[in-house]
């Protein structure tokens, strides 16, 4: 009789085993059949529209080798923090916590074409600001010489500076290539993203319309611009102090705790590969992303 307990608890268990290993290989192919598809539309259809993107900026950067800088980056940042936990594989908690922080840390690396082209724009964006005031009063002055809109147009890509002179050339192309002047003053409204570029915009489109005075009209639009952003630069200066007490304040931990790392090791790995030490940094990394985001709001001041 306890022969036959024996052999059916074994059987009970090895079951369980064979059905625990099951499930946990049925759940690991479909994270990695989601992983797969997941993979294959970032370097395919997201990988493209990013391409198109930087094209609107005039950089031409093949898909192929955004996904390739997106991926290469991803697995550097996945191999440091993977390894800098894992260590020598002897634990099964600090291997699972190089597992789930290197996979965390790597999708900051998959999103970097993203952040590389909001900076880009958003450099080229107040670039194209600033150039539009002085644009603006040549513009004004080559109309009062008797010049036609489009002649106007034409003098400021000879004479300007990119990336105005370069958003200013493709609308002209455009009207060349039989494009209406309406449809192409909107499609490089709509390119450059610029709130002023929509007001010179509707400002043309009204006086080609009703006739108006576009001399005063770019006169008064370049002094309402020049105003702004004199206006933002004194925001910019008084909230600089904020903007750099986030700065360190978000930094601090990760160099202390990069510091701490370096010089003593053994008492900073295994806490780190320890459950509580992983449920330490998920709070660290919340609570100064949350510090980032309530600082942000609060020195972020729309003109």
């Amino acid at each position: 009789m306890p022969e036959s307990l024996t052999l059916s608890s074994l059987i009970l268990r090895w079951a369980a085993a064979a059905l625990f290993g099951l499930c946990f290989a049925g759940l690991a192919f479909a994270l990695f059949k989601a992983a797969r598809a997941r993979a294959d539309v970032y370097s395919g259809s997201e990988a493209e529209n990013m391409a198109r993107q930087f094209e609107d900026i005039f950089l031409f950067v093949p898909p192929r080798r955004i996904a390739e800088i997106g991926w290469a980056i991803a697995a550097v940042l996945f191999a440091v923090v993977f390894f800098s936990l894992a260590g020598n594989f002897t634990s099964l908690n600090s291997v699972i916590a190089g597992l789930f922080f290197g996979m965390i840390a790597a999708l900051p690396g998959l999103k970097s074409p993203h952040w590389l082209l909001a900076v880009l724009k958003s450099r080229r964006l107040r670039r194209f600001n600033l150039q539009l005031v002085d644009t603006l009063i040549g513009m004004s002055n080559a109309l009062k010489a008797g010049f036609s809109i489009t002649q106007a147009f034409e003098s400021v890509v000879k004479e300007g500076e990119n990336p105005i002179a370069q958003e200013f050339g493709l609308f002209l192309h455009q009207t060349r290539m039989g494009v209406s002047f309406s449809d192409a003053l909107n499609n490089l409204e709509q390119r450059v993203g610029s709130e002023d570029m929509t007001l010179v915009a509707m400002s043309i489109e009204t006086a080609r319309r009703t006739g108006g005075n576009l001399t005063e009209i770019f006169e008064k639009i370049a002094h309402t611009i020049r105003e702004r952003l004199r206006i933002e630069n004194r925001i910019r200066t008084l909230t600089a102090q904020g903007r750099l007490q986030g700065l360190i304040v978000g930094a601090m931990p990760v160099i202390i705790g990069i510091a701490m790392t370096l010089v003593d090791p053994g008492t900073m790995l295994p806490f780190l590969r320890s459950t509580f030490g992983i449920a330490i940094m998920v709070a660290v990394v919340f609570l100064i992303a949350a510090g980032g985001f309530f600082i942000r709001k609060i020195i972020s001041i729309n003109v």
